[in-house]
């Protein structure tokens, strides 16, 4: 990919820039609690998405995009927009660092990347965070701290793209650590590295292939239920809610969203509960929390579509010790525990089974917990 990237660059442009990298993401457990004020447990992961950089004496950005085969120039001010929804990632992550008072003058990029597109792994965060850490690097002398750098690629969601997310994909890109998850609270954006490497154990996440867009999905429902319910409970966020002061609301609020609180409030204790497990050695903890997620995000908060939930199903019946849906939801990856002993079976058994259902197999993506957004050497 670098290689590729650098000579369509050289082609497009007739110079050389710099290459700077930013990680896709996994999240253990911890779903839809990011904007809720809870707690999540996320890892940067060894699917990038590259891009090559040079400052070019304008005040236009020029953007050529190797996996779209799309090409966008766009100025620097708020009415320069560009109409292009994925070049408003870019324009997004411009505007949010000048907001900042940070600086942004014209540049040529080439970009690409490895990270699967609508399988929940984060490709948006990872672009958002790859160019706020290049522009930090190029034009800010990287006094822009790491925090706000996350806070920027958000924005960009919030304010360019329609999506209300909250901070986990964006800082999981940028903070990422190789060979370790972090606990992040998402409400102080304190955090605390883990170490990861479960001996004896697999991580492979299926990929569905059923594509899902977050932008007027009921994404953003989810999350007005959420707020809705804080707000009948007098909290700032279901963080500060409980099982007892559910009940205490049930009549006042709708069958709903009750459902989807009921599930951020025991997707809270989860998180925890894993940490407590990992510092432990004990994966078969870890794993029952991943299968009541899944069943939580099924049942409750009606985020997960019947080829995951088929794919979670097959995952028990061979035996993995965790399985659920990772990310937004509506479409996407399962992320999966496996024991080494039971992986090939596992891997061969649903390809074999979602092929006879669904007419094409699952995508297998084996991922290592890896660094974050960095500028690349050599």
């Amino acid at each position: 990919m670098k290689e590729k990237i650098q000579d369509q660059f050289k082609k497009r442009f007739g110079t050389d820039g710099v290459l700077y990298a930013s990680a896709g993401r996994i999240n253990l457990i911890g779903e839809h609690t990011d904007y809720n004020g809870g707690f999540v447990f996320p890892g940067a992961i060894d699917k990038y998405i590259m891009a090559e950089i040079n400052i070019n004496g304008t005040d236009k950005v020029r953007v050529y995009s190797m996996d779209m085969d799309a090409y966008c120039e766009f100025g620097l001010n708020e009415e320069d927009a560009p109409q292009e929804q994925w070049a408003r990632y870019i324009f997004g992550v411009c505007r949010e660092t000048i907001k900042r008072g940070g600086v942004v003058k014209g540049f040529d990029t080439v970009f690409a990347g490895n990270v699967p597109l609508g399988a929940g792994l984060s490709s948006s965060a990872a672009l958002e965070s790859c160019f706020a850490f290049a522009l930090n690097d190029m034009f800010n002398g990287n006094k822009i701290d790491k925090f706000e750098l996350a806070k920027i690629g958000q924005s960009t969601e919030h304010n360019y793209c329609g999506v209300n997310c909250g901070i986990m994909d964006q800082f999981a890109s940028v903070f990422g650590k190789k060979d370790c998850l972090m606990r992040l609270d998402c409400r102080s954006l304190e955090h605390e590295y883990f170490p990861f490497h479960p001996d004896g154990y697999k991580l492979v996440l299926l990929n569905s292939k059923v594509k899902h867009e977050l932008v007027d999905s009921p994404y953003n429902k989810r999350r007005e239920s959420c707020e809705r319910v804080a707000a009948t409970l007098g909290v700032e966020t279901l963080r500060d809610a409980s099982y007892t002061m559910l009940a205490d609301i049930r009549d006042k609020v709708s069958d709903e969203d009750y459902r989807r609180a009921r599930f951020v409030i025991g997707e809270k204790q989860r998180v925890l509960d894993v940490c407590d497990a990992l510092e432990r050695g004990d994966y078969e903890t870890v794993g029952r929390c991943m299968f009541e997620t899944h069943d939580g995000l099924s049942r409750d908060y009606e985020v997960s579509c019947e080829e995951l939930d088929y794919l979670n199903d097959v995952a028990r019946e061979c035996g993995v010790t965790g399985s659920r849906i990772m990310g937004g939801g509506f479409g996407g990856c399962t992320i999966n525990l496996v024991k080494d002993e039971r992986y090939d079976n596992f891997i061969a058994t649903a390809k074999e089974k979602f092929n006879a259902k669904y007419g094409h197999e699952p995508e297998v993506i084996n991922v290592i917990i890896s660094d974050g957004a960095h500028k690349v050497e050599g």
